[in-house]
């Protein structure tokens, strides 16, 4: 007991507010008095390259990477670190595939046995009003048309590259979660670190507790797809987001953008009621539900790619965020960034007369190559279509412009719009906004949240901190609660927060499911306050989608 006062002396003193974060990027272990004496050792080991992510680009890449040594005859060891238990498991996708990356990358996928099975023959558009569809023509040309795609179940294609790597000699750590971006003297990335294990909910190390292990690597790629725990270290760390907007997303369930402004929105029940629209209500109709998952999705586009490479790393996939927002497609120019940074590093290190400045390599070809490729092309191409709704006229003035500006000038237009800004700066207050009253689930076509949730296969070790962690633990109840009626327990699509009364009846607290998480990262994107910082929990933690 006497351990444990002296660790919560200081909070006690600084804020009289319960304490709900006891996550070690908060808490310093150092400062910590139940951690003396704990062997804190990592063992570490080299490679050439390590990719963190094993999703499209970051298996794109290390496939590309691993052609291109066997077909120079060069020894290459490439790793791929993936938090998920198994490659895929936390793959979440609409998913309409454009196969232009695959047939580059495996021109002979169907001989492989690619799970591409559903090729798309018809597509229909159309605006909803409350009760009523009208139909939009899809002009040829547009991006919404779907011609030559095809209908996938993303986590099992995903689990399909995991083989073909595999099979290349790549080595594939799933349920290996990447904590901790490490850094040689001279500033350059040196690789990363995986997450420690055996830690108590309040912090403190169990007996079982082990530490993460050090990757090295010449160069790191991170690929760890939208909003990425390390990502943003990096934006920091090398300035990269310096000159370019700040992204804007949206969540997955349908396409509810983050940028909404009514506190009291919720982008699950939002979700719910459209499934009982008379136009789409027929088709879910005598079905069954029988799995359920969320993730948030870059929509900033061009506008918003940031710089990509920095000593010793790169940036690859949905992490800069390469999504056709108007196609709502992202995984073929996430495959194909990786393939060009597989290119431009196998270029590097195999150069005998390379001289680099840094220890870790540097490798601002893979940038360049990238703005000469077909997927600056497309993404520019699009750029002011997302933008051009937020006018005047609002969804007829952003389709208005489409038309106009798109189908006619292909994009060549001599300007480029720009966002609202960041989606956490988006919330008014909630005395100026109307609570939405939002119906009942049926429990046929619309249903509550905690049996959607348990659907997702998510599972963490109930006795870790959370990972879900507050810079300051008063700001949820005095500013976020106070201000905007705690949006947090809204936006989130797992009921992972929930603001419930003190135990002296006085008051809110906020509660922290962190159990339910399924890894969105909405949240670390919509606070208002920007207080939640979104960590990895211990490896092998989160959602198990099978081929979602």
């Amino acid at each position: 007991i006497h351990t444990n006062l002296l660790v919560y002396t200081r909070r006690c003193f600084s804020a009289p507010v319960p304490r709900v974060t006891s996550h070690y990027t908060i808490y310093p272990r150092d400062k910590d008095p139940r951690w003396e004496g704990v062997d804190m050792e990592r063992f570490a080991d080299e490679a050439d390259v390590v990719i963190v992510g094993g999703g499209p680009a970051g298996l794109s890449a290390a496939i590309r990477l691993k052609q291109l040594a066997n077909q120079h005859e060069k020894e290459l060891r490439v790793c791929v670190v993936e938090k998920a238990s198994q490659i895929g498991a936390h793959t979440l996708s609409g998913a309409c595939l454009e196969p232009t990356a695959l047939n580059e990358l495996f021109p002979d996928w169907k001989e492989r046995g690619a799970p591409l099975n559903t090729q798309v023959t018809e597509d229909k558009f159309a605006i909803l009003t409350e009760k009523y569809r009208i139909p939009v023509p899809i002009l040829p040309g547009l991006p919404m048309n779907n011609h030559g795609n095809y209908i996938v179940r993303l986590g099992h294609f995903v689990r399909w590259l995991g083989e073909q790597a595999e099979e290349l000699g790549v080595e594939l750590y799933p349920g290996y979660a990447a904590a901790e971006v490490l850094f040689h003297e001279d500033g350059s990335v040196k690789g990363i670190a995986t997450n420690d294990v055996g830690i108590a909910k309040d912090g403190s190390p169990k007996d079982v507790f082990e530490r993460g292990m050090e990757l090295h690597a010449k160069v790191t790629l991170f690929g760890e797809g939208c909003h990425g725990h390390l990502a943003k270290q990096l934006y920091k760390h090398f300035n990269l987001r310096e000159g370019c907007e700040p992204q804007t997303y949206a969540i997955g369930l349908k396409e509810v953008g983050l940028d909404y402004t009514n506190p009291y929105l919720s982008p699950f029940r939002e979700f719910q009621r459209w499934k009982h629209h008379p136009s789409i209500a027929p088709t879910l109709e005598g079905g069954s539900r029988i799995a359920y998952g969320a993730r948030a999705l870059n929509e900033g586009g061009f506008q918003s790619v940031p710089k990509l490479t920095f000593p010793g790393g790169t940036l690859i996939g949905c992490s800069p965020g390469f999504m056709n927002v108007p196609k709502i497609k992202g995984t073929h120019t996430a495959m194909k960034s990786g393939m060009l940074a597989a290119e431009a590093i196998f270029s590097k290190l195999t150069d005998e007369s390379l001289q680099s400045e840094t220890t870790g390599i540097y490798v601002p070809e893979y940038e360049q190559s990238l703005k000469n490729s077909w997927v600056w092309k497309e993404l520019h191409a699009v750029r002011n279509i997302r933008p051009s709704f937020h006018n005047y006229f609002g969804l007829y003035g952003g389709m208005l412009y489409t038309g106009i500006f798109y189908w006619i000038l292909r994009g060549k237009e001599p300007w480029t719009l720009k966002h609202c800004g960041m989606d956490s700066a988006q919330l008014k207050p909630a005395k100026e906004c109307t609570p939405i009253e939002y119906p009942k689930p049926d429990g046929k076509i619309s249903f509550d949240l905690l049996s959607s949730v348990a659907l997702s296969g998510t599972n963490h070790e109930h006795d870790q901190p959370p990972h879900l962690t507050l810079k300051d633990d008063g700001v949820p109840v005095a500013q976020n609660l106070a201000i905007y009626d705690g949006p947090e327990q809204r936006f989130c699509p797992a009921g992972v927060y929930e603001f419930v009364p003190l135990e002296s009846g006085e008051g809110m607290r906020l509660q922290i499911n962190a159990q339910n998480c399924v890894h969105c990262k909405t949240c670390d994107i919509k606070d208002p306050s920007q207080n939640i910082n979104w960590v990895v929990p211990e490896g092998s933690g989160g959602p198990a989608y099978n081929g979602m």
